[in-house]
């Protein structure tokens, strides 16, 4: 009898584990992309930053009309009004179109729009998404403001509208707004660029990295691709690979070791314990001579790089 609900919570926990996270992003060639979710704060906040700019403008044109008394005061709300819906709707297509889904307040703020599945953000999603906040939050705003005591019913309408537009971020992972799930979008921050680090600057200089010295006609094999493999296969940290890939991990770098010593007439056999450092003293030295040559023209792409005066 004990025995059910326990699977079933197995199975509950086990579900929980497999499903992806709302930072996960799948690329259309199936790689997964861990992209933060923008929150409800930052979004707000540079939704307040683009209003303040559009409102700038509309305060500017209502000012040049007002001195140049092109019409009466009585009607200065009402042309205002209508200014900022023409010049908010623009707004926000044109510089989520231009600058791949973000205005002027996200680009501040370091957030963007995407697709939610991945592909590119296609027009049709930034009109969508731009006319849904219309809906969702501009109209009932604006009735809110206009409506007066005598119409408390679209006023209640109109606030519990608002209220609702704002919850349903608050109910999915994935802070979609209704132009968000309807257009197939959702709004990331920006990932933060980082340095990797410099290899050659940790290739150790003495001890047992000192007892490989390669000459130029054996850095002669290969070229700029196959550095940036090696450079791959250097950053993979072992330290926290389980015993059976680690034992697999050390078991490839035997494989390549031998294949480069083989190519390139190393006689000397490497034990087991120095492959790493054979493997960074080999990268810095073909590094060193590979921008040599590039100083005097000479750019090697591959090992299958023309070598001048050899047939």
């Amino acid at each position: 009898m004990t025995a059910a609900p326990q699977t079933r919570r197995s199975s509950r926990r086990s579900r929980r584990r497999d499903r992806p996270s709302p930072n996960t992003v799948m690329s259309p060639e199936g790689v997964p992309l861990t992209l933060r979710v923008a929150g409800i704060g930052v979004r707000l906040s540079a939704q307040v930053i683009d209003v303040a700019i559009t409102m700038t403008a509309v305060i500017c044109i209502v000012i040049l009309l007002g001195l140049l008394n092109l019409t009466t005061p009585q009607t200065l709300y009402a042309i205002g009004a209508m200014a900022f819906f023409l010049i908010r709707i623009p707004y926000y297509i044109a510089t989520e179109l231009v600058w791949n889904g973000q205005t002027l307040g996200k680009r501040l703020l370091k957030i963007k729009v995407i697709g939610h599945d991945g592909r590119s953000l296609t027009t049709h999603a930034v009109v969508l998404r731009n006319l849904m906040k219309e809906a969702e939050v501009f109209l009932p705003g604006t009735l809110l403001f206009t409506l007066d005591a005598t119409t408390p019913l679209l006023s209640l309408l109109s606030f519990g509208w608002i209220v609702m537009a704002f919850l349903i971020p608050l109910l999915n992972p994935h802070r979609q707004r209704l132009g968000d799930l309807l257009a197939g979008t959702h709004v990331i921050h920006l990932p933060v660029p980082v340095l990797l680090r410099d290899l050659v600057r940790e290739t150790p200089t003495r001890g047992v990295a000192g007892k490989f010295v390669f000459l130029a006609h054996q850095l002669d094999h290969y070229g700029a691709f196959e550095l940036q493999t090696l450079e791959g296969l250097l950053r993979v940290d072992d330290r926290r690979m389980a015993p059976a890939a680690y034992g697999h991990h050390r078991k490839t770098l035997g494989e390549i070791i031998e294949r480069i010593r083989r190519k390139i007439g190393y006689a000397d056999p490497v034990p087991p314990a120095d492959h790493p450092a054979f493997l960074q003293a080999f990268y810095a030295a073909q590094r060193a001579h590979l921008e040599q040559r590039q100083l005097f023209g000479d750019r090697r792409a591959d090992k299958h790089h023309a070598v001048p005066g050899r047939k």
